[in-house]
């Protein structure tokens, strides 16, 4: 395998196109983002950590545009510039918070924004839920009570892209912004046949979320789904009372994941575009051994309902 060109950091936003940015601050509101910025053509929301927007809708035809990472310098982006094929110049970014970008045009097509120098916000207060549970005793005095409301999204935390070639998607993803695989899954009866791989951001010995971006084999090219922490189990089954009650169409959920282990709920927006609340990732660095496993054991809840057809059919397309 090649030397990745950069390690990317994180993950650093989602950009979506959307006919109505009134209905798309609505329900990312209701999902438990923040607006940071709005314009006449461009919605930018953030979640409760220090990140500027972590969500940007551009208005138009519903697509979705482009992935986001964060660089841990401008020489990377230099690098990336200079080194991966098709990749755009350096460029200043024209939106809040500033900062430089590369642009990538991935395997599959769709785009890829590597980024650096976007000026952080404050984070924003957040009541924190006190548990009693096991040896640890927290809450004195103090009634459990957990209200009906938008979940409190912290910020975003993978993707999921559904493609007909797994193995060259991953290979374009580790070669371009230096994931590694945590496990992959592959069919019961062939271990060649790689159904799902979940790859995390190298960081080396710091630990990190379990996956940034996962690549599962589907019949068609797109966005499976997008995910967003948030606070905790309540702030999670707040929202998604909320979201029920508001009448947006639920996919899959609440349950808790086999491969990075995330107590999870999925939800699509108004165009179909499926969004993701979790809490409780793994956290992982480079002392995990990789592991493949078969579908009957790797894309299998741990408790509660298991995924839908729906959900595994999902693709919402980009340009």
């Amino acid at each position: 395998m090649q030397e990745p060109i950069i390690k990317v950091r994180d993950i650093a936003w989602i950009r979506l196109r959307s006919p109505d940015l009134e209905v798309a601050e609505k329900f990312l509101t209701d999902f438990g983002l923040q607006r940071s910025e709005r314009t006449h053509e461009t919605l930018y929301m953030r979640g409760t950590d220090i990140d500027r927007h972590i969500h940007i809708t551009e208005l138009g035809s519903p697509k979705v545009l482009s992935i986001a990472f964060h660089a841990d310098s401008e020489a990377d982006l230099r690098r990336l510039a200079e080194r991966a094929s098709g990749a755009s110049d350096l460029e200043s970014l024209n939106q809040p918070g500033g900062g430089k970008r590369v642009r990538l045009r991935e395997h599959n097509g769709f785009e890829v924004e590597v980024v650096h120098g976007v000026a952080d916000a404050a984070p924003l207060p957040v009541e924190r839920f006190r548990y009693n549970t096991g040896p640890s005793r927290e809450r004195f005095a103090d009634l459990a009570r957990v209200s009906t409301a938008p979940s409190h999204v912290k910020r975003i935390a993978h993707v999921v892209i559904s493609t007909p070639e797994v193995k060259p998607t991953v290979a374009w993803i580790q070669r371009h912004l230096g994931f590694v695989t945590s496990d992959d899954v592959h069919d019961e009866d062939d271990k060649s046949e790689i159904l799902a791989s979940f790859n995390r951001a190298d960081r080396g010995a710091d630990f990190v979320d379990h996956h940034v971006m996962m690549v599962g084999r589907n019949a068609r090219t797109g966005l499976n789904h997008v995910s967003f922490e948030v606070q905790d189990i309540d702030d999670l089954w707040s929202g998604h009372e909320y979201l029920l009650q508001a009448d947006y169409r639920h996919c899959w959920g609440i349950g808790r994941h086999t491969l990075g282990s995330q107590i999870f709920d999925y939800w699509f927006d108004p165009w179909g575009r499926m969004h993701e609340h979790w809490t409780d990732s793994d956290l992982l660095n480079n002392e995990h051994s990789y592991s493949l496993v078969p579908r009957s054991q790797g894309l299998r809840s741990q408790w509660g309902p298991q995924a839908p057809q729906e959900f595994r059919d999902a693709a919402s397309t980009w340009l």
